[in-house]
């Protein structure tokens, strides 16, 4: 994968929103077809740049062979370029994360949500639009970073890719994993728990805090601490 973002946190989302808005089109196909229009990286003053009819022809162009070719509606086309400008997108999705600093929360760890929307733990691994990232310790839940997963489709391995957005973290919660997804996960550090039900990213994460003070052994290896029974969590979640 290149060093150049391809966009900006704001216009990953934006992008991911008017690809839903237009019959939920190929994100990667629209992503290209903009940094054609646009160049990289793609940013919020570039997308306030576009017109529906900058849009219309992206859609009917060269981009048509990468699942890019749609047929929508003038009033569709109005709502998806809206998007892309930023119109009624800033703080209606994406929660804000707090400022950390490496020894803010002692005996803390780093948990990664797969998420689709706002702080929901509602994402499948390999289709998921974010990782939201949490620092965790017995006296505080904190939301720390936004990872948006738009660059790890043009990877050669998209799974490989997105274990390593998250290798800083130790846990992974998400709604559902295959298995080789899941040992690629495994390989860069990180254990994977699955929530088939999904729910608010906090009743996980609050979950996890109650036991940090009783972990079992994999998770005492983590933060370093004695190791206990960890029974009564592993029957609420499903591990991989």
């Amino acid at each position: 994968m290149s060093d150049t973002p391809i966009a900006s946190r704001e216009a990953a989302l934006r992008i991911a929103l008017a690809a839903r808005t237009l019959n939920n089109l190929n994100v990667r196909a629209l992503v290209d077809g903009l940094a054609e229009k646009c160049g990289l990286p793609i940013t919020e003053d570039r997308l306030a740049q576009l017109t529906v009819e900058d849009l219309r022809a992206l859609l009917a162009g060269d981009f048509a062979d990468q699942s890019c070719h749609v047929g929508v509606d003038a009033d569709t086309l109005k709502s998806a370029i809206r998007l892309l400008w930023g119109e009624g997108v800033t703080g209606s999705d994406l929660p804000t994360p707090q400022a950390y600093a490496e020894g803010d929360m002692p005996g803390s760890l780093r948990v990664a949500i797969a998420s689709n929307h706002n702080e929901q733990l509602d994402g499948h691994f390999g289709s998921c639009e974010r990782f939201l990232i949490y620092q965790v310790s017995p006296d505080e839940i904190r939301l720390v970073g936004i990872r948006s997963t738009l660059g790890t489709d043009d990877a050669e391995d998209k799974n490989a890719a997105r274990a390593d957005l998250i290798n800083d973290c130790q846990i992974l919660g998400v709604q559902s994993i295959g298995g080789p997804a899941a040992a690629k996960v495994v390989r860069a550090g990180v254990h994977p728990v699955k929530r088939p039900v999904g729910g608010h990213a906090n009743d996980m994460l609050v979950e996890l805090q109650g036991r940090l003070t009783a972990p079992p052994p994999w998770l005492a290896q983590i933060i370093g601490v004695p190791a206990h029974s960890l029974a009564k969590f592993d029957t609420d979640v499903e591990e991989v």
